[in-house]
C-alpha cells in the first residue's frame, strides 16, 4: 500500500489566496518545556491550505460542514491529469475520461509547480463544473486555492454545492499520476462552518 499525501505544510510563510494577509495562518507559543509542556495555537482562515467547501459557503440554505455525511469525505478516486489545459477546464476536456457516479474526481492541473499564489492558475468552468455534477460524482478536486477565478457569482461553486457536492481545494497532486485511487479528506466537526481544513491522503 502507498499512501500519497496531498495537503501542504502549515506555516505563516504558506501559499494564501490572493496572497491576502487574512488568510494567512499565525501560529503562536502559549507555553514552552520551561512551564512543563510546549503548547502552541493556531489561528487559521477555514478557506486556507488543502480544505474542503461546504454547500454553505455559498448558499444561504445550504448544508454547513458537520451536516454532511462523512461518507462524502472517502471514497474511490480518479485522478485526471489536466496539466495541458491552459485556462479553464470544460466540458470538452472531461467528456470523453471515464468519470463514474460516486467518484471523487481530482483535477490535476499546470497550478502543481506553483509555490506562490499563481492569479492566473487553472479554474474549473461553469460548463466543467455542470458535466461533473450530471455525472452525479460524489466530491471534486483541485490543485489550485480556488476552484474558480475572478467569478463574483461563483457559478462553479454553486453548481456543484447545490448537489451537495463538496469541494476540496488547495491540494498537491504533483506527486500522483492519472489513475484510480482511494481518497481520504475528513473535515473538522465545526459547528455551522462554511468549510474546514482537512488532511487530504490518496491511498493504492
Amino acid at each position: 500500500m502507498k499512501i500519497y499525501d496531498l495537503s501542504p505544510e502549515i506555516s505563516e510563510q504558506m501559499a494564501v489566496y490572493k496572497n491576502k494577509s487574512e488568510k494567512r495562518p499565525k501560529i503562536k507559543v502559549t507555553r514552552t518545556l520551561k512551564e512543563g509542556t510546549n503548547e502552541s495555537k493556531l489561528d487559521i482562515e477555514l478557506h486556507t491550505g488543502s480544505h474542503v467547501d461546504a454547500p454553505y459557503h455559498t448558499l444561504k440554505f445550504g448544508n454547513t460542514i458537520e451536516k454532511l455525511s462523512l461518507d462524502k469525505f472517502m471514497g474511490n478516486s480518479i485522478v485526471l491529469d489536466l496539466t495541458k489545459v491552459k485556462d479553464s477546464i470544460r466540458q470538452s476536456n472531461l467528456s470523453k475520461l471515464r468519470i463514474k457516479k460516486n467518484d471523487i474526481v481530482l483535477l490535476k492541473t499546470k497550478n502543481n509547480p506553483d509555490k506562490n499564489f499563481n492569479p492566473d492558475f487553472t479554474y474549473l468552468h461553469k460548463s466543467g463544473a455542470a458535466y461533473l455534477a450530471s455525472k452525479k460524482i460524489k466530491a471534486v478536486g483541485i490543485d489550485s486555492l480556488g476552484i474558480e477565478r475572478n467569478d463574483p457569482s461563483h457559478e462553479t461553486h454553486n453548481i456543484l454545492l447545490r448537489k451537495n457536492i463538496p469541494i476540496f481545494e488547495g491540494l498537491d497532486l504533483s506527486k500522483v499520476k492519472q489513475g484510480n485511487y482511494f481518497f481520504h479528506g475528513l473535515p473538522l466537526k465545526i459547528k455551522n462552518g462554511d468549510a474546514s481544513p482537512v488532511r487530504a491522503v490518496l491511498v493504492r
